[in-house]
């Protein structure tokens, strides 16, 4: 392997906790903030397939994020001005990493190209690696190959464009789904439990589902079992 891409939401990042924290700051105090990012975040994949399935062009993920914002106020009864909405919607540049993704990144990156496979948009990506100290050698995903995961094209041609083959790509992801999908596409895959993700209730990607190449409990683990 050369490379490790990674999922970003929920694998490098928190998002639950970041989304929620502004949705607090920027709409007030009176919102159940966790609820709302929930709210927000179960529009995500319905927006992607849209895209996915031809419904619609390419569109960035900061367009469909907004769009889906809007919605979720409007469900919440909540009146922003355009400015503050813009802001709110900006929070996801402004997520915040789990404790060992800096660190064990920083060591993977010491024998590994490692970059994000992620369905955020470049300068989302870009915006959030400055504000968390993701030390990223390359910022992909998405937007540069016009595919949003589990789409094979998302996979496939982030290894071209960094001109390798599948079987040297590794795709490290907290979410079995993701992992399923690269492995039809020839990459070794790696889980790294995240079972707060979606708060203490969850349900799912706790544990992984498949024999993937390897399992871990953190970025720091995953380390670990490469020798980084």
């Amino acid at each position: 392997m050369r490379a490790l891409l990674f999922d970003v939401f929920g694998t490098v990042v928190d998002w639950r906790t970041s989304i929620a924290r502004e949705v607090s700051e920027i709409c007030g105090p009176g919102v159940d903030s966790y609820r709302f990012a929930d709210r927000w975040r179960s529009l995500y994949q319905p927006a992607m397939e849209q895209v996915r399935s031809g419904g619609r062009p390419f569109t960035r993920l900061d367009v469909l994020h907004l769009e889906s914002l809007r919605t979720v106020l409007s469900e919440f009864e909540i009146d922003l001005d355009a400015d503050a909405t813009t802001a709110l919607n900006f929070a996801w540049h402004r997520l915040e990493p789990w404790p060992d993704s800096v660190p064990g990144l920083t060591r993977l990156r010491t024998e590994f190209v490692v970059a994000p496979l992620s369905n955020g948009n470049i300068s989302l990506l870009l915006d959030m690696a400055k504000n968390a100290g993701l030390p990223w050698d390359a910022i992909l995903g998405a937007e540069p190959v016009q595919a949003y995961k589990p789409m094979p094209d998302a996979y496939l041609r982030t290894a071209d464009i960094l001109g390798l083959r599948p079987d040297e790509c590794m795709m490290v992801a907290a979410h079995n789904s993701d992992l399923a999908a690269a492995a039809d596409c020839g990459f070794a895959t790696a889980f790294v439990a995240r079972p707060l993700e979606h708060g203490p209730t969850q349900t799912f990607d706790l544990a992984p589902e498949a024999e993937w190449t390897y399992s871990a409990d953190s970025i720091e683990s995953l380390a670990d079992r490469l020798n980084c």
